[in-house]
């Protein structure tokens, strides 16, 4: 009997010793129920522990937002760009009933595409369009190939296709009113349009 609560008497100096451990402190979480005796300093502690741990990940996720003055600035800093790109991108001409870039066409692309590498912000559409001879269908699709042959010119040069599409205008668009020779030539053109972001 005495050897069982001898056993019994180590067992319970073990579980004690355990159970009780050396001294640490204890780490109390907002969302977790706090302990029986757990003092009003230690849980004070905690939660200004847990509240500069959500302060210090929120910081790191989630960038400052710009303010409405950073806001409005940046946005004249992108219409002053497109203006500046818009005025400075040149259209080119095609002979009759030609897609084909001519060697001046080319020249042209390649200052374009140097100025569109250097904006780096705006969008872009190529529009094409036709003189006033041919029909409605046929000028349409012949304007939108122009286009086509442009952008494809710019994305060998090194714009980024995603900034580039284009569109076919026919002949609904004359950048000359007139009806000979001359204006027809005007009027088979690309131009180059920067689109509002």
């Amino acid at each position: 009997m005495k050897k069982q609560a001898m056993d019994l008497l180590l067992v319970l100096t073990c579980v004690t010793l355990f159970a009780g451990g050396c001294a640490k402190r204890e780490v109390v979480r907002i969302d977790q129920p706090l302990a029986p005796g757990a003092n009003a300093a230690g849980i004070a502690k905690a939660e200004a522990v847990q509240a500069q741990q959500v302060k210090a990940e929120s910081a790191v996720q989630q960038p400052a937002a710009p303010s409405p003055i950073q806001e409005q600035q940046a946005a004249q800093a992108s219409v002053s760009e497109a203006g500046e790109l818009a005025a400075a991108l040149e259209s080119i001409h095609f002979d009759f009933d030609s897609y084909t870039l001519s060697q001046q066409a080319r020249d042209l692309l390649a200052a374009n595409a140097q100025r569109l590498k250097q904006s780096q912000g705006p969008k872009v559409r190529v529009a094409g369009h036709c003189d006033e001879r041919g029909s409605d269908d046929y000028n349409l699709a012949l304007s939108e190939r122009r286009a086509k042959s442009a952008l494809q010119y710019l994305v060998a040069l090194g714009v980024p296709a995603e900034r580039l599409s284009v569109i076919g205008y026919g002949k609904e668009k004359p950048l000359a009113p007139g009806h000979d020779a001359a204006s027809w030539a005007q009027n088979r053109r690309d131009d180059f349009e920067v689109l509002a972001q």
